[in-house]
């Protein structure tokens, strides 16, 4: 996985919270992860397909970019949060493209890892609890540049301990896709590695040495959509970060991620999401 020497995990917020019945929120979906370490009481979290997940103390849990979930809290519960952002530049995102436990047990070092974390960044706790007043393009846009302008010796250590706490997880993970035949597997990786670029089917499949509909059989047969549904999928999901941590025009995401106009865009972003770009960013 030599994708990961050029990934840059960017630390948003990190903070003690003390919750006493009042930490219950619904429809939560946010384009950066959350990792929390719980220290006392009990809460639940809801998640996609009716999954209920008992948070217990002693234990680490994980939550993926753009993963709708809910809070329930009916007592006292202490926790520290952890909000990462997976840089966008970067070709491989390992916060969504991998399957991850929710649930780890917490090892001593996790402790200290979390405890250290919360020592060398003071100031990145959150002034709310509530994820609509700091889940937002101003708010994060803010954060993301505070955060990549600090110390160069803060940054180094901050990365390492995520990379650590992250590690931890993906002793565990397991590939998003069950794909079977390599060559869609190369593939696969390849449109998530270039797909800034205009990439076409016939580009697709002479990287199988197949025709054209038989290399569409065995993509859809492993993914359960078409080449085109699938490039088409990516680029409105890097589209909805590029809007909520970037201040680029629309005319000039629809540019970077190579849709032919930005009226196709905007047509295609709002099939895919339920609302144009401008709509997505300003209700975000």
């Amino acid at each position: 996985m030599n994708e990961i020497y050029s990934m840059q995990l960017i630390l948003l917020n990190i903070g003690y919270a003390i919750h006493n019945a009042d930490w219950n929120y619904k429809n939560v979906k946010s384009p950066f992860a959350r990792i929390y370490l719980v220290k006392e009481g009990y809460a639940r979290l809801h998640l996609p397909g009716n999954r209920i997940q008992d948070l217990r103390p002693n234990h680490l849990y994980m939550i993926p970019p753009f993963t709708m979930h809910s809070y329930e809290c009916t007592n006292h519960f202490t926790l520290y949060y952890i909000h990462i952002y997976d840089n966008q530049k970067s070709d491989y995102f390992i916060l969504e493209d991998l399957m991850y436990p929710v649930e780890i047990k917490a090892k001593n070092i996790d402790e200290l890892l979390v405890e250290r974390l919360f020592t060398i960044n003071p100031d990145s706790a959150l002034n709310h609890n509530d994820p609509k007043k700091y889940d937002n393009t101003t708010n994060l846009i803010k954060t993301i540049n505070n955060q990549i302008n600090r110390a160069t010796h803060d940054l180094l250590e901050t990365n390492g301990i995520l990379f650590q706490l992250l590690s931890h997880f993906m002793v565990y993970s397991k590939d998003k896709y069950d794909i079977v035949d390599n060559r869609i597997l190369r593939v696969v990786k390849y449109i998530r590695n270039n797909i800034h670029k205009d990439i076409s089917i016939e580009e697709l499949k002479d990287m199988c040495c197949l025709s054209k509909d038989h290399f569409i059989r065995l993509f859809k047969n492993d993914l359960q959509e078409t080449p085109t549904q699938y490039i088409i999928q990516r680029k409105i999901e890097r589209a909805q970060l590029m809007l909520i941590t970037s201040d680029l025009l629309i005319k000039d995401i629809a540019y970077e991620l190579s849709f032919e106009n930005v009226y196709y865009f905007n047509r295609l972003f709002k099939k895919a999401t339920g609302f144009t770009p401008s709509d997505y960013r300003k209700r975000v």
